[in-house]
């Protein structure tokens, strides 16, 4: 289950969703082109990333940081570049840029720091900025329960791109992530799996003054749980690219809105 994007159009341009994504890209290209041999980049990993046994004892505290801007594969960094893009802008909008930013930040401490909690003798580093993300999906859940994403959902040989409110694709995605941390062994590595869930919640924990600000379960009120924009409130679409009709082969049909 993948977002494509969603009906929530913001209002200002979000420079630090833009300049987050440049500087995960930019230290994963420098990565990838600079440590080209598994030896090198498991060096690499080790130093900035966050390996718990080190926090455990006092060591290395400043990966916290460091971790947030690594990935360990070109999947890696598209899906998260990808939450980043979709749930950021609106988050940045609402918040101002600068608090935004402290938000990304705080969030992804946080979530790193669950995550050394969940396996605090794990010599496994860890890299990525999904713990951060997850904030962001959480404080995208509790400002918009009601955007609608689009989703494209594969089972297989399946495919089907559908709308959906936020609250049902970001309620499956933490669901995911509590029971995979449920079934995991933290101290050997894979899907950082309670980094994701304690991102989200700390997400939503740091979201909670601007929610109460806005007018908490009156802001719901108001909008509906939807984005406070009236004009795009019932007019969700799966898509706005028109549908191009086959042309028929019979030499009488009649041509269709696009001509013959």
């Amino acid at each position: 289950m993948f977002p494509l994007r969603d009906h929530n159009p913001s209002g200002r341009t979000p420079y630090v969703v833009y300049l987050l994504m440049a500087v995960n890209i930019a230290v994963f290209l420098y990565a990838v082109t600079t440590y080209t041999s598994p030896r090198l980049m498991a060096g690499f990993y080790y130093t900035y990333g966050i390996v718990p046994a080190e926090l455990s004892y006092g060591r290395h505290l400043s990966s916290l940081f460091t971790s947030m801007f690594l990935h360990a594969s070109f999947m890696h960094l598209a899906g998260n570049m990808l939450f980043l893009w979709i749930f950021g802008d609106n988050l940045e909008d609402e918040m101002g840029h600068l608090p935004f930013l402290g938000f990304y930040l705080l969030a992804g401490l946080g979530a790193g720091l669950i995550h050394v909690m969940a396996g605090p003798m794990s010599n496994v580093p860890t890299v990525g900025a999904s713990g951060a993300i997850a904030g962001v999906m959480g404080g995208y859940l509790l400002m918009f329960p009601k955007a609608r994403v689009d989703i494209l959902l594969v089972l297989i040989i399946y495919f089907r791109v559908f709308s959906i409110p936020a609250f049902i694709m970001l309620g499956v995605w933490l669901a995911l992530q509590f029971i995979g941390g449920l079934g995991a062994d933290p101290n050997t590595g894979g899907v950082a799996y309670w980094a994701h869930t304690g991102g989200f919640v700390v997400g939503m924990a740091l979201c909670l003054p601007l929610w109460m600000k806005r007018g908490g379960p009156v802001f719901w009120n108001r909008t509906h749980g939807r984005p406070d924009h009236p004009d795009t409130h019932y007019t969700y679409c799966p898509s706005r690219i028109p549908r191009l009709p086959r042309k028929s082969r019979h030499p009488h049909s009649r041509p269709g809105p696009w001509g013959k």
